[in-house]
């Protein structure tokens, strides 16, 4: 039984949440911008990201059993989103969105926060690879690697 389903327009919010929290639990740490993550950064504000961008919605799959514990959005060939709701990480979620998004899609590239070592090796255990391809992070001194599959 499959719980991985495309988004639709009435999940915006609770993928807003999920985005926002995880946002504010694992990169607030390396990023310390009071101002963004606790301010710019909103449900609201993403909510209106999201209805302003259909393509968002569009491009993302969800992992649904009766609530939405997670998601994952790929533009292309790249992943480039993959939140799983904290309170759910640890139970095989994050793996099959990115699994059913890889065999739906053929991604093979996503950007990761060097730092984020857990995140790497997730991602290595599902495929992907890391390369000495580095991209810096827009008004930071910290960086995104780039993996590939």
């Amino acid at each position: 039984m499959s719980f991985i389903r495309k988004a639709v327009s009435n999940d915006i919010t609770r993928m807003a949440e999920i985005e926002v929290f995880d946002y504010r639990l694992y990169f607030y740490p390396i990023f310390k911008t009071d101002a963004y993550f606790f301010s710019e950064l909103s449900v609201l504000a993403l909510t209106e990201d999201y209805l302003s961008n259909p393509e968002l919605v569009e491009n993302s799959l969800v992992y649904d059993e009766g609530i939405i514990k997670g998601f994952i959005r790929v533009n292309g060939r790249e992943v480039e989103k993959l939140f799983v709701e904290p309170a759910f990480r640890g139970r095989g979620i994050g793996g099959a969105l990115l699994d059913a998004a890889v065999e739906a899609t053929g991604a093979d590239r996503l950007l990761v926060l060097e730092k984020n070592d857990s995140a790497i090796r997730f991602y290595e255990r599902h495929g992907f690879r890391q390369t000495d391809e580095r991209q810096r992070v827009d008004d930071t001194e910290e960086f995104f690697m780039i993996m590939r599959r």
